[in-house]
């Protein structure tokens, strides 16, 4: 069979016709001289990870039906941290005498509508509602600390629980994404607080020193804060607050000088937590140890793995860099990190499509 060779006339056209028949997306090509359009594809909200549906957990018998045997907890709700918080409810939901008695109150600083989709998702028949936080509130009032993450301003949002909650909330439980409760919630629920506004557990072998700088402990006026009290190192990670003195008080208020104080003369490092053991230090209820047994996630530098501390335990918390899921997901997880899995609800995307 005879073939006939093509003109460049014809090699032209053929091009042309391949390229309208068949586009393909690429960046302006200067050497043929042809532009080409570009598709950028940006997704409005963040990708989510898929979970697995949590079992319905249902009260006991002894459990009430009013709103004031309600227990209230509040947590934020961030697309990064999500897989904790995943985690850090269910363990709730399966450890509680009276599941259906927990109330959720989630706080944002984006409305994302996939996030709310997410939860419901995963748990049908849980009580919750997401209260936006406005960022612009803090931005103006945050130090650069020692780690990033504890710079976002949603890690401020604990100090406006009082503002963003409604006012028939009087007492709440405030809890990091970054832990899981292996004991009933409600026993810290109704902790005697004894007047205090805050009850947590308290570490007076800490080296409370080390959380201020020089410039704090030589500034005569300033080292006279703790005077008249023993302040003790305790973690805002875990809180039980009684909101309603937290209101009358002032307390938002008062730890806001402290943050604008830090703007002026840099008297800590560490993000939220300085200002409120300059307010509370000495003068919260105690709670016991094993109700934050924290630091699982290492220091704020490195996250190396860390042992549990002796005694019993009702929480176990991942403060500190390192995450228990991060670890798990790179296939390094530290001992401690087994114990979070169980209660990990992700389901990957090779999981999602065998199923």
């Amino acid at each position: 069979m005879a073939f006939r060779s093509s003109s460049p006339l014809q090699l032209l056209l053929g091009l042309l016709s391949l390229l309208l028949l068949h586009p393909f997306t690429t960046t302006t090509s200067s050497t043929l001289g042809i532009r080409l359009s570009t598709i950028v594809y940006k997704p409005s909200t963040p990708q989510l990870p898929i979970f697995r549906e949590a079992p319905a957990f249902r009260n006991g018998d002894a459990c009430g039906v009013l709103q004031a045997d309600n227990i209230h907890v509040a947590m934020t709700l961030d697309a990064n941290y999500l897989r904790g918080t995943m985690a850090a409810i269910l363990s709730m939901l399966q450890h509680s005498t009276c599941p259906e008695s927990l109330v959720f109150h989630f706080i944002s600083a984006h409305s994302v509508p996939e996030l709310s989709s997410s939860i419901e998702v995963t748990f049908p028949y849980l009580k919750f509602k997401i209260y936006r936080f406005d960022s612009n509130r803090v931005r103006g009032k945050i130090s650069k600390s020692i780690r990033q993450a504890l710079d976002q301003p949603l890690n401020y949002a604990r100090i406006y629980l009082a503002d963003i909650l409604p006012n028939e909330v009087e007492r709440v439980i405030y809890l990091d994404s970054d832990l899981v409760v292996v004991d009933d919630i409600m026993k810290l629920w109704e902790v005697d607080m004894e007047g205090k506004v805050v009850a947590a557990p308290e570490y007076c072998h800490a080296n409370f020193t080390q959380y201020f700088t020089d410039a704090f402990w030589f500034d005569h006026e300033l080292a006279k804060t703790f005077q008249g009290r023993n302040p003790c190192y305790f973690n805002t990670g875990v809180m039980v607050v009684n909101v309603d003195k937290w209101r009358k008080g002032g307390y938002t208020e008062r730890v806001e000088e402290w943050m604008a104080v830090q703007k002026q003369k840099r008297i800590y490092h560490l993000g939220s937590l300085p200002p409120f053991l300059l307010e509370l230090a000495g003068n919260i209820k105690a709670v016991d140890h094993r109700w934050n047994q924290h630091g699982l996630g290492g220091d704020n530098f490195e996250g190396k793995c860390r042992s549990l501390h002796p005694g019993p335990i009702s929480l176990l918390h991942w403060s500190g860099k390192g995450k228990p899921w991060l670890r798990l997901d790179s296939r390094k997880p530290c001992t401690v990190d087994h114990l979070w899995a169980p209660y990990d609800l992700y389901r990957s995307t090779r999981q999602y499509l065998e199923e």
